[in-house]
């Protein structure tokens, strides 16, 4: 008979490992090896799931610990297992019963250790029944382009999805008009089929998707004509969305059950509507804030004037600048920006001057501006005279 590997080896820990050690070898290897997890290959992970259960059975025991540090795998008696040798028995270095492991304390019910490995109890029980009960419908995604007044005043928009809807034929059981599903007689309505394996550390329970109905628990012996026993059909309906005043570039509407319909009675999925802001032409923002800029003459900036701001909804607001307003100047007008959504706040309109200084002037503005510069105490610009001038 060969030799048995090291029980340290098996779980690549030192000899001087903590129990602590111990455990979170044998959690990763269980969960690696765990037949469950590689059902291309069970086989092999079963032989080395079950060397990894025997390991941490011997090594996570004290007693049973010193007792193969001082005599190795064999036992003291140097032969293998057997109803009453060192590997047998309640003389051994574990026990097992035929209904499950024992010597695991540490964990509870094995179930509990496979639970936070795959999700369910241990060989699927949990996850079989959640599988096959009411399911929510997946939801859907959709973009769409708005302009920069729409997203200020809010807006009603109808849009074009496709979704699966529940077949109006059959009323979504995929079966004919007149005929019902039954339930599978493998898997018992189930979906998963379990299997049960005597082991020598006990039964090992794994679970697979029922072959004969894939996992939804039923056979549909007569097929709806319409959906071809889907129980849904492909549909392009049209919906209408409110967008809010106030929505920010990239923000999301959620329409609740708008998506795919659920399965076993479960809810529909949602709609997801993702907002994209255009650019405006002259308007910006800065959060809640709509940013512009204004430009005005000199002779404005100067004496100062009333000037019309235009607004984002299209309307316009007087606002009177100071004479002597320099450009870069802010000037806010309060509670003129975007909505706080779900909110009666709102942000402000913010401006910026730009002065312009003109390009060009007549000869009289010129003369005027050199007589302004006179009395300011400023040397007025000498025309520039030829080369032999």
């Amino acid at each position: 008979m060969a030799g048995k590997r090291d029980y340290y080896e098996v779980l690549g820990v030192s000899k001087n490992a903590t129990d602590e050690e111990l455990k979170k070898a044998y959690r990763r290897l269980a969960k690696k090896y765990h037949p469950d997890a590689n059902p291309d290959n069970k086989e092999e992970a079963e032989a080395k799931f079950k060397e990894v259960n025997e390991a941490y059975e011997t090594l996570s025991d004290p007693q049973k610990r010193r007792m193969y540090d001082q005599f190795g795998p064999d036992g003291p008696q140097g032969f293998g297992g057997g109803a009453g040798g060192p590997f047998g028995g309640q003389n051994g270095y574990y026990s097992y019963t035929t209904s499950g492991f024992d010597g695991f304390g540490d964990f509870g019910d094995l179930g509990d250790i496979f639970s936070s490995f795959f999700g369910g109890g241990f060989g699927g029980r949990q996850s079989a029944k959640k599988s096959n009960g009411p399911r929510k419908g997946a939801d859907l995604n959709l973009n769409m382009d708005i302009t920069f007044e729409e997203a200020y005043l809010g807006v009603e928009k109808e849009v074009v999805i496709t979704r699966n809807e529940t077949c109006s034929n059959c009323h979504g059981t995929g079966a004919k008009p007149g005929t019902n599903p039954i339930k599978c007689p493998d898997c018992k309505g189930t979906g998963q089929v379990r299997q049960v394996q005597n082991t020598i550390l006990g039964q090992v329970q794994t679970t697979r998707t029922c072959s004969t109905c894939h996992g939804t628990g039923e056979i549909i012996k007569e097929v709806c004509d319409i959906c071809k026993g889907k129980g849904t059909v492909r549909k392009q309906p049209r919906i209408r969305v409110k967008i809010p005043a106030g929505i920010d570039d990239n923000q999301t509407v959620v329409l609740r059950n708008e998506g795919d319909p659920g399965q076993k009675g479960g809810p529909n999925g949602d709609l997801y509507i993702t907002v994209r802001i255009k650019k405006h032409s002259i308007f910006t923002r800065s959060g809640n804030n709509v940013l512009c800029n204004i430009p005005v003459t000199i002779t404005q900036a100067t004496l100062g004037a009333e000037l019309e701001i235009p607004m984002v909804d299209g309307s316009k607001e007087k606002y009177r600048i100071p004479e002597g307003t320099q450009t870069g100047t802010k000037f806010t007008i309060r509670n003129k920006g975007f909505k706080f959504v779900n909110s009666s706040a709102q942000g402000d309109f913010v401006f910026t001057v730009n002065v312009q200084v003109p390009k060009r002037l007549t000869k009289e503005q010129r003369d005027l501006m050199i007589e302004l510069a006179k009395t300011m105490n400023e040397q007025p610009p000498v025309k520039k005279r030829g080369f032999f001038g």
